[in-house]
């Protein structure tokens, strides 16, 4: 799917909406208000499901790479992700403040896919030199619970120059794994509902 973004209005994500997330708070504090992604919402819908783009311009934040805020959904459904140019991090998390009971992260690039499992938690993460263009396809409805994330300073794990950091703010979280990206992008989507 080709779609012009130049002639479409992105939601913006400010660094202000996303300090608390932050693995380099001391960075956080003192940094301006900077645009951190973009989010073209509704491109497409099809069969109650939604095509959404996000551009993440390469960036660091503080010692940390630029990552999405990270959401959790309300209902019990997943979402794929497409990389569409770039490559990025997919660091996905399943359980509460109290336990995380997995933790996983795939490495894609261009051509490449992830699927969100239901139940889990996720960011994105641009660790390279490039723009990371990604695309989702979700339930049209959805509208993304970022409560986890605000309350515990983000994910169970952040990416930094020196690799990945567990986040002290949980209280048990598992060792991360990592797993390999889909080869192809799936073309029957009904799993997603």
């Amino acid at each position: 799917m080709n779609f012009d973004l130049s002639k479409l209005t992105p939601g913006i994500r400010y660094l202000n909406d996303m300090r608390d997330v932050l693995y380099d708070q001391k960075w956080a504090k003192s940094a301006e208000n900077l645009e951190l992604y973009y989010m073209y919402r509704m491109l497409e819908e099809k069969d109650g499901l939604r095509y959404d783009i996000t551009i993440i311009p390469p960036k660091m934040l503080g010692k940390e790479f630029i990552k999405t805020k990270g959401h959790l959904h309300a209902g019990n459904y997943g979402e794929l992700y497409i990389v569409l140019e770039g490559e990025g991090v997919y660091l996905m998390q399943k359980g509460n403040e109290d336990k995380i009971e997995d933790v996983c992260a795939v490495k894609a690039k261009k051509g490449e896919s992830i699927i969100i499992p239901a139940g889990y938690g996720h960011i994105t993460i641009n660790p390279s030199n490039e723009e990371l263009k990604t695309a989702n396809w979700v339930r049209k409805e959805d509208k993304g619970n970022f409560s986890l994330f605000e309350k515990m300073h983000g994910a169970c794990y952040y990416y930094t120059k020196q690799g990945w950091i567990k986040n002290e703010n949980y209280k048990s979280v598992p060792e991360l794994r990592f797993k390999k990206p889909l080869q192809f992008i799936p073309q029957n989507l009904d799993f997603l509902k």
